[in-house]
């Protein structure tokens, strides 16, 4: 029994010691808040790439739109057409608008996935840059953890810890825009 209580008594005294030395270790932690999304968003390099982004977007959205015009014209065309045009003229007709209507559809399909892979490559080259970025500015100034806000849920930090800004302006020294 006596060297039960030893046992319990030795588990109680290193409980607390680690209870009263947590406060002074998580005192010592920094943590960092930033969020990659506004970084590439807000970044020279983002910019340029939002705005090769959006010409390649209008470019693709004008291609759409001329398409869309001739397909309601050749459609005003078969329905005006219908009632002079013999029936195998008039299904000639519909199965051209038809064929033309797929046509189309496979071209903002593959517009689509095109701007999506547009966006996926800038992403994916302007990130792991933000990440290494993070990890140098992490060790310079003695950071025990960066969370990024974008992609964590965060209910609360203090918002002198959010370091955006600074990795904005870093971004801005250390990454070029492309061409």
């Amino acid at each position: 029994m006596k060297k039960f209580s030893l046992a319990i008594l030795g588990i109680l005294i290193m409980v607390l010691v680690f209870v009263l030395t947590l406060p002074a270790a998580m005192a010592s932690e920094k943590t960092g808040f930033v969020d990659i999304r506004e970084v590439m968003l807000n970044s020279d390099a983002g910019k340029k790439a939002a705005e090769d982004f959006k010409k390649l977007y209008e470019k693709n959205k004008n291609l759409i739109q001329e398409r869309e015009t001739e397909l309601k014209k050749l459609k005003d065309e078969v329905e005006k057409q219908s009632s002079i045009l013999t029936e195998t003229a008039r299904k000639e007709k519909e199965t051209a608008y038809q064929k033309k209507f797929r046509d189309y559809q496979l071209m903002v399909k593959d517009v689509n996935e095109d701007l999506q892979a547009k966006d996926r490559e800038l992403a994916n080259k302007m990130v792991p840059e933000i990440i290494k970025l993070l990890a140098t500015i992490g060790e310079k100034e003695k950071y025990t953890l960066i969370l990024d806000i974008g992609t964590v849920q965060v209910p609360y930090f203090a918002k002198e810890n959010d370091m955006t800004k600074q990795v904005i302006e870093e971004f801005n020294k250390t990454s070029k825009p492309q061409k």
